[in-house]
């Protein structure tokens, strides 16, 4: 999978994409991300990748031109997305990871200041993606988020491929309770269902607390 990142600020990504497992994941070409500067495209001596809003209002724009430029620029794989990141888009879930984790490119578009024109919209953007119904300074911070939902579904990246099975959203409800040692921790006791060794039990009892876990926090997924 080829992820091209399209910011302002490159420098943002460089710590988080070195580490943990989405560090060993590109590390192992399992995915690889590029990362584009509108700036380097555009054609004025001082470089504005931002203009005043047409009819007026608070704060500065992203201008068109370029946008398209470094977006253009890139390679253009089989099976490709182009993705703006903005408060005004489709919320992130689990089933839009797994469904993005099969595409052969995703090229994701940051924005910054108030947002962009409205032409990188209609004429070049194919999904709009927002992290939730709030706002950030930036793109970055989603657009970060995202790939490591996408990234860690990919073949490879997790030691244990089953354990992506067993996890919150994969089956509508939320994840069930988990403990490990000491059994006992200043007096507050790991279930005892978890320490018979029955599978049966246990399993019925993690089905149950999946449960009653979501109606108490996200009664909205039942």
């Amino acid at each position: 999978m080829r992820i091209d990142i399209v910011t302002l600020f490159p420098e943002f990504f460089t710590s988080p994409l070195q580490t943990s497992l989405l560090g060993k994941a590109i590390a192992n070409q399992i995915a690889e991300v590029y990362l584009t500067n509108p700036r380097d495209f555009t054609t004025d001596k001082h470089h504005r990748v931002d203009d005043e809003p047409y009819g007026g209002g608070v704060g500065m724009l992203m201008k068109p031109d370029p946008i398209f430029a470094a977006v253009e620029s890139l390679p253009i794989l089989p099976k490709r997305e182009i993705i703006y990141l903005t408060p005004q888009g489709k919320p992130m879930k689990q089933e839009m990871f797994k469904e993005l984790a099969n595409y052969d490119q995703l090229v994701l578009i940051c924005g910054s200041y108030e947002g962009i024109d409205e032409r990188v919209c209609e004429h070049l953007v194919t999904r709009e993606v927002s992290l939730g119904d709030f706002v950030l300074t930036c793109g970055e911070i989603p657009a970060l988020a995202l790939i490591n939902g996408v990234v860690r579904l990919r073949p490879g990246t997790v030691g244990k491929e089953d354990s992506l099975k067993f996890e919150s959203f994969e089956d509508g409800l939320l994840d069930y309770p988990q403990y490990t040692r000491p059994p006992v921790f200043r007096g507050w006791e790991v279930p005892e269902v978890l320490r018979s060794g029955n599978h049966k039990l246990i399993a019925e009892w993690r089905k149950e607390q999946q449960i009653l876990r979501t109606q108490q926090r996200r009664p909205d997924l039942l």
